[in-house]
């Protein structure tokens, strides 16, 4: 059975009791390529932990993050939410993630663009090499304008 609702600007079709709202499909998570939190950034992040290292506090060993101003490593929020804590008691709002590379700003609530943003690259570049063993497919300037201009952006910062 197939019932559709809506004034013409939204719509949404019930299908056998599920809803398809219009927007509410999984999509392409857009990072921001600035953040105003960089200057928390620890000093010397060309020495950091393996992505391999357990969680400081419970010891799990997968889903763990790279606090990006202490170096200390805690698990995610799906596992036992120790960097989410750590960052609610220090304020230490960025890490990174050894499961898939992201930057998280906890207080911009989002994630950063580590290829972008250029305070981001060497810590970013460091874990690919730890983690694959090779230097990351870094995406060029140019690459990046034309994929915004390619994305109804303009490159003129208009």
């Amino acid at each position: 059975m197939q019932t559709k609702y809506g004034n013409g600007e939204q719509s949404f079709v019930v299908i056998s009791d599920v809803e398809i709202v219009y927007g509410a499909e999984p999509g392409w998570v857009e990072p921001r390529t600035s953040c105003n939190h960089l200057d928390s950034l620890s000093s010397d992040l060309s020495h950091i932990p393996s992505p391999g290292t357990s969680c400081y506090r419970c010891h799990h060993p997968s889903e763990n993050w790279l606090c990006l101003c202490c170096k200390d490593i805690l698990c995610s929020r799906f596992v036992n939410k120790h960097m989410l804590e750590h960052y609610q008691q220090s304020n230490h709002n960025l890490a990174l993630s050894y499961s898939d590379l992201s930057v998280w700003c906890f207080s911009c609530d989002a994630y950063l663009d580590a290829q972008m943003i250029l305070q981001l690259r060497p810590v970013y570049e460091m874990a690919y090499i730890m983690k694959f063993g090779e230097r990351p497919p870094l995406r060029t300037v140019q690459y990046l304008q034309v994929g915004n201009i390619q994305a109804g952006g303009s490159s003129s910062g208009n």
